[in-house]
C-alpha cells in the first residue's frame, strides 16, 4: 500500500506559485481533458487565451485516515451539555423540510466540481506538451544567431562579481611560499645559529646582537610580502560559442473550393491556428508558407489565410505543383527541414487525385521530414484520401493521414500527428 503524505500548512511567501505548479503536475490528465473540452467551444481567435476549467471533485479526492464501523467503540463531542446516551432527538417542526426552493430529492450524492483560471502560459504549456515536429534533425545554418556562455578557463582580468575566490587564494598562497620561501629558509638557520650561541655566550655580545638585528630585518622583510596582490587575482572566464539550432519551414495547404462550406473551412481554419501556434511558441528558426487553392493556388499572408472569402472550383494538384515550386527556389539547400500540412474535404476533380500522388511522391516528399494529409468530412472517404492511401502504405511515418468529422476531433488528431516519438 502507497501512503501520500500531504503538506496541510498555509503557503509562506513566494511558496504559491510552486504549489500552483504541483497541483498542475499532479493533475495534469484531468486538466488537459478540460482544456481539450475548452478548445472545441472556442473561436479561432480566442485558441491562445487562458481558460477557467473545472474538474470534478472525485477526481481530486484525496485519501483518508478513519475509523472503521466495526467493534464496540464511544465518542465524546465537545460542547455537549443537552443529550446523554439513550435521549431521543425531537422531530423538527414542519417536517423536517428544507428552506431551499423546488423539491429536494431522498436520492444520490455527489460533490461540487473544483474550478480556477489557468493562465495563458499554463494553458499552452498543457496544450502542446509531449508535441514536436517528427523527424526533426539538425543540418547546417545559413545564418547562425544565437549563442550560449560557457566556461573557458580563468583570466587575470575581469569585473569584481566574476571573481573566483578559490583560485585567487590558491594563488596568493603559492606567491608567497614562491617569495618568501628563501627568506624563511635563512631565518630558521640564523634562529638555530642564535640558539648554539646563547649556550657560550651571553646577551649583549656583539656577535649575538648583530645575529638579533639580522633576524628581525629577514622577519620584516617576509611581513610586507602582501597576503593577496593584485597579480593573485583569477577571474571566471566565459566565452560565446555559436548554439547550433535547427531551421525548419511548415507549409500550410489549405482547400478554399466550393465544396468546403463553412463548418468545415472553420474546422480547418482551428487546425491551422494549432498548427501556427504550436510552431511559433516551440521553435525559434521556422518558417511557415501559406498555401490557399481552389481550381489555382496562391501564396499568402497569414491574415489573408485565415481570413479571406475567395472560393471555387477544385483543383488540388495546383496547391501541391506551387509548394514544388516555392520548395525548389526557396528551400533546396538541403539546411532546411521541410514539413507539410494539407486540410481537405478530399473532393477533388477525378482525374486530378493521381496528379496529386504522383506529386507528393516524386518530388514533395522526398525533400520532406514529415507530410500530413487531414480530411474535413462526415462522410465517407473521397477519391483524394483513396489515391493517398498509397503513399501512407509505401511511406509509413513518413507520410500520415487522419479524418475530422467535428470541432471536437481536432484536438486528438493535432496531438496524434505530432507527439513526440521515439
Amino acid at each position: 500500500m502507497t501512503v501520500r503524505i500531504i503538506d496541510r500548512r498555509f503557503d509562506s511567501k513566494h511558496k504559491s506559485s510552486i504549489n500552483r505548479s504541483r497541483f498542475i503536475r499532479r493533475f495534469k490528465s484531468q486538466i488537459r481533458k478540460a482544456v481539450a473540452d475548452a478548445i472545441s467551444k472556442r473561436g479561432i481567435r480566442d485558441l491562445d487565451n487562458g481558460e477557467k476549467v473545472s474538474i470534478p471533485g472525485k477526481d481530486i479526492a484525496e485519501p483518508q485516515f478513519s475509523l472503521g464501523h466495526g467493534g464496540v467503540w464511544e465518542q465524546v463531542h465537545p460542547g455537549n451539555d443537552r443529550f446523554a446516551s439513550g435521549d431521543e432527538v425531537d422531530r423538527p417542526l414542519g417536517g423536517g423540510r428544507g428552506q431551499g426552493k423546488g423539491s429536494a430529492s431522498n436520492e444520490g450524492e455527489g460533490m461540487d466540481e473544483f474550478a480556477f483560471t489557468l493562465t495563458r502560459e499554463e494553458f499552452l504549456d498543457i496544450f502542446f506538451d509531449e508535441l514536436a515536429l517528427p523527424n526533426l534533425v539538425k543540418r547546417q545554418l545559413a545564418k547562425i544567431e544565437e549563442y550560449k556562455r560557457v566556461r573557458a578557463g580563468f583570466t587575470s582580468t575581469g569585473v569584481p562579481t566574476n571573481i573566483n575566490l578559490r583560485r585567487t587564494m590558491r594563488g596568493a598562497a603559492g606567491r608567497r611560499i614562491a617569495v618568501g620561501g628563501p627568506y624563511a629558509a635563512k631565518l630558521r638557520e640564523l634562529e638555530e645559529a642564535l640558539e648554539r650561541l646563547r649556550l657560550s655566550q651571553r646577551d649583549g655580545d656583539p656577535e649575538v646582537e648583530a645575529l638579533k638585528r639580522e633576524i628581525e630585518r629577514l622577519r620584516a622583510k617576509i611581513e610586507t610580502i602582501p597576503f593577496i596582490d593584485s597579480f593573485d587575482l583569477r577571474y571566471s572566464n566565459r566565452i560565446r560559442i555559436p548554439q547550433p539550432t535547427t531551421q525548419a519551414v511548415m507549409f500550410c495547404v489549405m482547400d478554399v473550393s466550393g465544396s468546403m462550406d463553412e463548418e468545415k473551412k472553420n474546422i480547418a481554419k482551428r487546425f491551422f491556428m494549432l498548427l501556427y501556434l504550436f510552431l511559433d511558441r516551440n521553435y525559434e528558426k521556422i518558417d511557415v508558407v501559406f498555401i490557399r487553392h481552389h481550381t489555382t493556388a496562391q501564396e499568402v499572408d497569414e491574415d489573408e489565410f485565415f481570413n479571406s472569402r475567395e472560393t471555387g472550383g477544385t483543383v488540388v494538384s495546383s496547391a501541391l505543383e506551387m509548394m514544388k515550386d516555392v520548395i525548389r527556389e526557396r528551400y533546396a539547400s538541403g539546411n532546411w527541414n521541410i514539413y507539410g500540412a494539407q486540410a481537405s474535404d478530399g473532393d477533388n476533380w477525378n482525374d486530378d487525385s493521381p496528379k496529386c500522388r504522383d506529386l507528393l511522391a516524386e518530388s514533395i516528399l522526398p525533400a520532406c521530414q514529415y507530410f500530413a494529409y487531414i480530411e474535413v468530412t462526415e462522410g465517407e472517404p473521397q477519391n483524394l484520401w483513396h489515391e493517398y492511401e498509397k503513399l501512407a502504405t509505401t511511406h509509413p511515418g513518413h507520410f500520415v493521414m487522419q479524418r475530422i468529422a467535428a470541432v471536437t476531433d481536432i484536438y486528438p488528431v493535432f496531438r496524434e500527428l505530432f507527439k513526440k516519438r521515439a
